[in-house]
């Protein structure tokens, strides 16, 4: 049975995934696209509803991105948000002009009850406003269902055509009341009952992985982190044997980090896995030497983890698949559609043109990191391998502001293993969603045990955030922070200064680079 589905229509906006995921936490599933993916397309994927994102364009600009004015004759609701209720209205004969107020940040918005998609919200209700332009006049058959002191639509509707629009951000949680609004649209205007459940998700991962693979033999990219880890075991339970499992140590793993996956995955761990540990350490520090983007470090370590699965694959015999544990987050900012490319993670921008394995499987492709965790749960992996800290790919290469080299990598691992101890024992890591040092290429001058040093600083960082699309700077307790640091310096050879990260997501990103 085709599962039921909404699709948000990506028009530039900075939190087209934190729609996406606020739909499915309705248990709808739900995918982004670019604006102009075009009709027969999204007929073709016959979703129960479409989203319209926000974006930073104006919408009577030239070059503004737009949809065809037919997607609102597919018989398909649709919700516009803040750029999107500006299409709307513009491609439907209303009018959109500059603002004599602009709107940004919490405001109190008049909603009418009688709507849909207000229904049980209070008539007055806090909402996250961000726009310089406004809808002056609704198209014809419209109601305004919303409006602020300067902005006369907040919200419009026009139910006949199941057609709906805000100026506000329903997906952010500045928005007190958004996620009634995203369920009325999901449930009372689109009519969806609420099928993405993560144990059908599972079962028919598991026999659609069986049926491509076949015969075939997989090898899959194992880092020890919560993504490929559930990867492996989705894998293991669908193909058995014929799954490799290779962990390459890089050289750029946490503290003791190598010898703790092969703990768990290796011969006497807890999986009944093929494991091969390939130690590459001196390989990416020679491909990083002199290298300081941060894009550039990123391509390499990810290109090279390409060669190193290819030459183990040749090893143990012909191999068809390649299995990575990406994730949608990895996908969305990697640059989807009309998005801007964030940063290119190392498994889907970082991936060289030319690979050597029939296909690359990646079966966690269309899930958030909260929904990884609950399939690997589903799946029987402990709970302390499900929520483990999660670590990027490319490893401390982007926890090293500028160029890596091993001294670099040894002054970070002891930094951060000091600072991830220290955490855990104050007891505030669980509420806490990622925590690390990074060590930044900033040198300054010192003065330990009478007398000048001239070393590096050590950023900690630690964000409170459920879906990794946002973030929010965690207020760590100052004695903590005052202890971490005094160990820091004390214990850790080159660094004579610790700062704290108070930057959120957005304008910054979790990792530094």
């Amino acid at each position: 049975m085709k599962r039921e589905m909404i699709i948000v229509l990506d028009f530039g906006g900075q939190y087209n995934q934190l729609i996406a995921r606020r739909v499915r936490e309705c248990n709808v599933y739900c995918e982004v696209h670019p604006y102009n993916i075009g009709l027969d397309k999204i007929k073709e994927m016959e979703p129960k509803g479409i989203i319209f994102t926000g974006g930073p364009n104006s919408v009577y600009g030239e070059d503004s991105p737009r949809c065809s004015k037919e997607i609102f004759d597919l018989g398909i609701p649709v919700l516009g948000i803040c750029y999107g209720s500006q299409l709307m209205s513009y491609l439907l004969g209303g009018t959109v002009k500059t603002a004599p107020v602009s709107e940004f940040g919490h405001t109190e918005v008049q909603v009418e009850p009688s709507a849909k998609l207000f229904q049980e919200v209070s008539p007055e209700t806090v909402c996250w406003m961000s726009h310089t332009d406004y809808i002056e006049t609704v198209p014809e058959g419209f109601r305004i269902t919303g409006h602020t002191l300067v902005c006369p639509v907040a919200a419009m509707e026009c139910e006949a055509r199941n057609l709906y629009a805000v100026q506000f951000h329903p997906e952010v949680a500045h928005t007190k009341e958004g996620m009634k609004m995203l369920s009325n649209f999901v449930y009372n205007v689109c009519g969806c009952v609420g099928d993405w459940k993560m144990d059908s998700f599972v079962e028919s991962s598991i026999k659609e992985i069986r049926e491509k693979v076949g015969t075939g033999r997989v090898l899959c990219a194992l880092s020890g982190g919560v993504d490929s880890s559930v990867a492996a075991v989705l894998l293991s339970k669908a193909v058995g044997k014929q799954l490799t499992c290779v962990f390459v140590d890089h050289g750029l793993l946490r503290k003791n980090e190598g010898d703790e996956v092969e703990a768990v995955f290796g011969p006497e761990g807890h999986y009944d896995l093929n494991f091969i540990r390939v130690n590459a350490q001196d390989r990416f520090y020679a491909k990083l030497a002199g290298v300081e983007e941060p894009e550039a470090k990123r391509k390499i370590i990810g290109e090279e983890f390409i060669r190193v699965f290819e030459e183990e694959a040749k090893k143990i015999g012909s191999v068809d698949f390649l299995v990575q544990g990406t994730i949608y987050p990895d996908v969305i900012e990697s640059g989807l559609g009309k998005s801007a490319v964030i940063k290119s993670h190392h498994n889907v921008g970082g991936l060289p043109d030319c690979v050597d394995f029939k296909e690359i499987i990646e079966p966690l492709r269309l899930l958030f990191k909260d929904e990884v965790r609950r399939a690997g749960l589903e799946l029987g992996i402990p709970e302390y391998l499900v929520y483990r800290q999660p670590f990027p790919g490319p490893g401390l290469g982007v926890r090293i502001i500028g160029e890596v080299t091993a001294e670099k990598v040894k002054i970070v691992q002891e930094a951060d293993a000091i600072y991830r101890e220290e955490i855990v024992k104050a007891g505030v890591d669980k509420s806490l969603g990622q925590y690390f040092a990074a060590l930044t290429n900033m040198r300054s001058v010192g003065c330990m045990g009478d007398g000048r040093t001239y070393d590096y600083a050590i950023a900690l960082r630690a964000v409170l955030t459920s879906d990794f699309m946002t973030a929010e700077s965690a207020e760590l307790p100052w004695e903590v922070l005052g202890k971490v640091t005094n160990r820091i310096v004390n214990e850790v050879k080159g660094i004579n200064r610790v700062l704290y990260d108070c930057t959120g997501k957005p304008p910054a990103t979790i990792e530094f680079e």
